[in-house]
Order: C-alpha cells, then sequence, then structure tokens
C-alpha cells in the first residue's frame, strides 16, 4: 500500500450497489454513497490520481464525479484495457502503483495489470479469486472509502476532523 499513487474505480456496482431505477422518461439514476465521495474528494485533494473508468455513461455521474475534483472520467468505455493503458502513459503512471476496484466481468482483465487489484465484499466470484483484497463493504455502501482510507493512513495521509481541529 506503501507504493500506491492512482486509484482507479469502476461506477456500477463499485460506487453504486449496481441498481439503476429507470424513471418513466428510461432516465437510469444511480444512488452514491456520500462517505465513498468524501473519500474521493481527500485522495485528489492529497495529491493521489483519481481515474474513472466505467462501460457505462450517465451525465448525472459525470457531474458528481467533476464536483469531487476528479477530471479523468471515463465514461461508455468499451475497452477498459486501453483506456487503463493510455490513462497511465498520458501520466507517466507505473502500473504497480495503481489500485484499481472493480466488480464484474468488464474489470477482469485491467486488474490483472495492477499493483493492488481489489473489489467489493459483493464483487463476482471470478472478481474476487483475482483480488489481493476484498473490502467489507459493499458496492455503493463504502468500499470506496474502505481502500482508500487504508492507503491514506498507511502512507500517513489520512485527517480525522471534529470540532474544526485536525488530528
Amino acid at each position: 500500500m506503501n507504493a500506491i499513487t492512482t486509484f482507479i474505480f469502476d461506477v456500477d456496482g463499485v460506487l453504486t450497489d449496481g441498481s439503476v431505477h429507470v424513471t418513466p422518461t428510461g432516465e437510469m439514476l444511480r444512488i452514491m454513497h456520500i462517505r465513498d465521495g468524501f473519500a474521493m474528494k481527500a485522495a485528489v485533494e492529497s495529491g493521489y490520481h483519481v481515474c474513472i473508468i466505467s462501460g457505462g455513461s450517465n451525465e448525472g455521474v459525470r457531474i458528481r464525479l467533476r464536483n469531487l475534483g476528479i477530471t479523468d472520467i471515463h465514461l461508455g468505455t468499451p475497452d477498459k484495457v486501453e483506456t487503463f493503458k493510455e490513462y497511465t502513459e498520458l501520466y507517466g503512471i507505473d502500473p504497480k502503483t495503481v489500485l484499481y476496484m472493480g466488480d464484474d466481468i468488464p474489470d477482469y482483465h485491467v486488474m490483472q495489470r495492477v499493483g493492488l487489484a481489489t473489489c467489493p465484499q459483493d464483487a463476482a466470484p471470478e472478481i474476487k479469486a483475482i483480488s489481493h483484497y476484498i473490502s467489507h463493504r459493499y458496492g455503493g455502501r463504502g468500499a470506496v472509502r474502505d481502500v482508500i482510507e487504508q492507503v491514506m493512513k498507511v502512507q500517513g495521509k489520512w485527517h480525522v476532523y471534529y470540532d474544526g481541529k485536525h488530528d
């Protein structure tokens, strides 16, 4: 965990619980956990690279992530491995310094290329089998916060805020 400089996350099943609420107009709504958002924002503000690579495409998701300070958002991605390669080459990131969290088969081949493959507790069995760490939290229920917090604590970058004072 000491070598991690970059966090890459899938959306559906990782930042969400995988449920999609379909409105009468056909809009698909997703729910994200506020604590996952807090952790991603903390990671960005602490100098980590934070990237989203998702096969799904939803403008509301993009807006939410941008509001957290994430600028590398790849939605509607047909080939996650190609996007991963382009992203790491663009920023000169060693794949060994990447933590990737995925939950299902489309994440499989990217997860085989990173230094720390992680998944939520409710990930597909094939993904659990190749993960270095399986969060005790479910997708959309704090799994992202779990991995970010652990990395930042190991690296001495996690701060607990209370009563306006910093620890």
